[in-house]
């Protein structure tokens, strides 16, 4: 990728990128000050303003790193601490509270596939080409996390899902994983199978099916 069309997608980039990551993590703070928990909002993390949810290596320095060398564009923010004791039915509300991220990526995902139906609809339109672009990378990149964040392994959203869907003794066996949880990720991220990440083959069938439906939608 040559330095303008790094520039030109970096532009397009930085908004959609940007929120989905910080909204995603906002959405996991409103849902738990809902069922009982004001550990994020004593914080001053539930909050839409991007900048108290930007980490610098997950937020901005990843999906640079992404963009330039291409494969999968993808990030994280500082995650919104949430103490799940202080829930009301700490089980059962830790699925509302994990699934709520997740959620707030598909929202996003199908606000950016309505954007660029609006943009391919007055192609004459000034803005219609860039509009188009971001749109593009918004609906991209939360599929990708929406996908990404509902896998299985703790301290993913879709770990923590499964430890309160499952009974006690295998929920708390599933858990511990959790302080190696990033660990895992990283690993799968940057260990090639046949010239891709392993993560790259987890995740690429299920984004194109999540891109394919909004696509049905729309």
């Amino acid at each position: 990728m040559n330095i303008d069309a790094l520039i030109l997608t970096i532009a397009l980039a930085a908004i959609p990128v940007l929120f989905a990551i910080t909204l995603h993590e906002a959405a996991h703070g409103y849902a738990a000050r809902h069922f009982g928990d004001l550990t994020a909002y004593s914080q001053g993390r539930i909050s839409l303003n991007p900048f108290r949810h930007i980490d610098p290596l997950g937020t901005v320095l990843l999906p640079l790193l992404t963009l330039f060398v291409g494969g999968i564009l993808f990030g994280w923010a500082k995650p919104v601490p949430v103490n799940f004791a202080a829930l009301r039915r700490p089980k059962q509300d830790m699925f509302w509270v994990a699934l709520a991220g997740p959620a707030s990526n598909l929202a996003m995902a199908l606000f950016w596939a309505l954007m660029m139906k609006l943009a391919l609809m007055n192609p004459g339109n000034y803005f219609a080409e860039p509009l188009i672009g971001m749109a593009d990378i918004g609906v991209t990149i939360n599929a990708v996390l929406l996908v990404l964040n509902l896998l299985p392994l703790p301290p993913l959203d879709g770990g923590r899902i499964a430890v309160s869907l499952l009974p006690h003794r295998q929920a708390y066996k599933l858990s511990r994983i959790e302080p190696y949880g990033m660990v895992i990720l990283i690993l799968l991220a940057v260990v090639p199978v046949g010239g891709r990440p392993i993560l790259s083959w987890i995740l690429m069938p299920l984004v194109g099916a999540v891109v394919r439906m909004i696509e049905t939608i729309f």
